[in-house]
């Protein structure tokens, strides 16, 4: 026990997603003690882990932490002194297509890690590669093995950069005694990782995870996460067996997986089935995709300077979501013992019970009605979508708007719609609540278009004919018999078109509410202090100028539909385009922000 007391090991990235497996197990088996190299000044342990393996051995001393910067050589020489193997797992982000990043660790940051185990004379190194490396993006792989060549032009710059790093630690075998050898295993995943599933569940709520990009056939290698912790072993067991066994397993590039292949979008499908979510079911060829996403690069790459986020649609991704990837394990089955512990259905159930906080049932649900509901007064009352139409006509009409002042039209039908609209039942049909009642309103809005808007009537023409044809109705209606050949006739009640005194009311308030918040308006305009609400009246003044040249039947034709759908959209998605507003009008005052102090910059300058 005292010789395993004073041998060392160092994994790069240590706080990595398998790089934290990783170094659990080599706590767990007591092969070393280990040195947990990343980047952070401080480790910072999450709960479980300070109670776990981890935190007892940080506090026995069988682990500790050291701050590391693979680009900054004198940082990798004091991390790796006195260690016997390293296990070299550190690599930026795969999604940031970023190749100066990728370059300066994933290649020189690689060439310091060699640099160091020779100086240092550590025995053994363990390099975490990607099956990226041998991946042109065009080409699928099936089955392939340690044979395929390096692609001429790689997929992205994280598998160039990866391959080129990959090769430096290849050709560094056998230097001063170091021995060598690559890790590529196949799309990992598990508990603690925080890319694959989070985005998986991600896109789920918002909605986007019912797409299958390509025709959902191509084939794919997973690999649970603790069989690339145990890979990672059997690789350094089978370097430090010394003789015929290590000459054979080192300087060569492993494959690792769990062994059963399947395909891409039906493990999508089975962890977001897991969580409570829809499988994928509506395929978008790749071909349709591939130009969206390349002017969503394009426009990253524009305004990745302002603060625009990493974007997930990207050329790079469409190819890996839609090419087949699979391996064989044999090389590392017969050089490296590697077989996987952890079956694949069993690496799944782990993974979804680990995720408690992201399954369907635990989403926040929001209390009370939606905003849009709440727009349309609540869902009270029954549809009169025309009501809506001739409110907007009236404010079209030249005498109202020569006299009455935009914004206090505005403020009056803002504060009075709810009580106009309430007993109407608005909510209940525009949001398709009531489906029956949604379609006969629709069908009775489409006759109305039809037979006095469309036909050119004027305002006037088109309300009275309406007029005439609902009087006629209501009139053969009250003339008609109880029952009619034993159906019986349900007559139209008086209370349908009475307004009650306290619904008289609390509309006259909204009136007067309008008016004098219209006038407080107006008011503050006169003194010219507020330029922020001058600004708001002009745009309300200029849409409503735009709006009032739209004539009543594009207007009909145009609103009527785009009602009934938006309405309906936006209460289905409303933390969705709430939070996408949100980033909209984010991104575009910091764009402004920092172009106003380039401007300032400029001319101070």
């Amino acid at each position: 026990m005292a010789d395993v007391q004073e041998r060392w090991c160092v994994v790069t990235g240590g706080r990595g997603f398998a790089a934290r497996h990783l170094v659990e197990m080599l706590i767990r088996y007591e092969m070393f003690h280990v040195r947990i190299a990343d980047l952070g000044p401080a480790i910072k342990l999450e709960p479980d882990e300070e109670e776990g393996t981890v935190g007892k051995a940080m506090r026995s001393g069988r682990a500790k932490y050291v701050s590391m910067d693979l680009r900054d050589k004198s940082q990798v020489l004091k991390a790796c002194e006195g260690a016997e193997v390293v296990f070299h797992m550190a690599a930026p982000d795969s999604s940031v297509n970023n190749h100066q990043l990728h370059h300066s660790v994933n290649v020189l940051g690689t060439k310091n890690i060699i640099d160091a185990c020779v100086e240092l004379k550590v025995k053994r190194l363990i390099y975490t590669s990607s099956p990226s490396v041998v991946f042109d993006g065009v080409h699928g792989i099936i089955n392939g093995d340690e044979s395929l060549p390096y692609p001429s032009k790689h997929n992205d710059s994280y598998s160039a950069t990866k391959a080129e790093g990959e090769a430096l630690v290849i050709k560094s075998n056998d230097t001063k005694g170091l021995l060598t050898c690559c890790i590529r295993p196949s799309s990992i995943f598990g508990p603690g990782d925080r890319l694959l599933v989070p985005s998986l569940v991600a896109a789920a709520r918002a909605g986007k995870s019912k797409f299958i990009i390509g025709d959902g056939n191509n084939m794919y290698d997973f690999t649970y996460v603790e069989n690339v912790a145990h890979a990672h072993v059997c690789a350094e067991r089978a370097l430090a067996s010394g003789g015929a066994v290590a000459d054979k397993a080192s300087g060569q590039a492993y494959f690792v997986t769990n062994m059963e292949p399947m395909k891409f979008w039906e493990f999508v499908a089975l962890i977001l089935e897991g969580f409570g979510y829809e499988r994928p079911r509506i395929k978008i060829p790749a071909s349709v995709m591939m130009p969206i996403a390349h002017l969503v690069e394009f426009t990253y790459k524009l305004l990745a300077a302002y603060g625009m986020k990493v974007p997930q649609l990207t050329p790079s991704r469409i190819r890996l979501l839609s090419r087949s990837r699979t391996f064989s394990c044999s090389k590392a089955n017969d050089r490296l013992g590697y077989t996987p512990i952890v079956p694949l259905q069993d690496g799944l159930r782990r993974t979804i019970e680990s995720y408690p906080h992201l399954r369907a049932e635990q989403r926040p649900k929001k209390e009370g009605p939606s905003k849009a509901s709440l727009f349309l007064g609540s869902g009270r009352g029954s549809v009169s979508v025309a009501l809506m139409i001739a409110v907007l006509a009236i404010f079209r009409h030249p005498f109202i708007l020569n006299w009455l002042p935009s914004t206090l039209a505005i403020h009056i039908f803002l504060k009075a719609h709810p009580y106009m609209l309430g007993s109407l039942f608005v909510a209940d049909t525009l949001l398709w609540r009531n489906k029956k009642q949604t379609l006969t309103a629709a069908l009775v809005l489409a006759a109305i278009y039809f037979n006095f808007i469309a036909s050119g009537f004027t305002m006037i023409t088109s309300v009275s004919t309406i007029l005439l044809v609902a009087s006629i109705f209501l009139f053969i209606h009250g003339r008609l018999p109880q029952r009619i050949m034993g159906y019986k006739i349900d007559k139209v009640p008086v209370s349908c078109f009475h307004v009650s005194e306290e619904t008289s009311h609390q509309f006259a308030l909204s009136v007067v509410s309008g008016w004098n918040s219209a006038v407080k308006g107006l008011k503050s305009l006169c003194k010219g202090a507020d330029c922020m609400f001058f600004l708001k009246v002009a745009l309300s003044l200029l849409i409503l100028s735009i709006l009032g040249t739209i004539s009543l039947r594009s207007l009909f034709a145009i609103g009527i539909p785009g009602a009934f759908t938006l309405f309906f959209i936006y209460e289905k998605k409303e933390e969705e385009i709430d939070h996408l507003l949100q980033e909209i009008v984010s991104f575009t005052w910091k764009l402004k922000s920092d172009i106003s102090g380039r401007i300032f910059s400029s001319a101070k300058d």
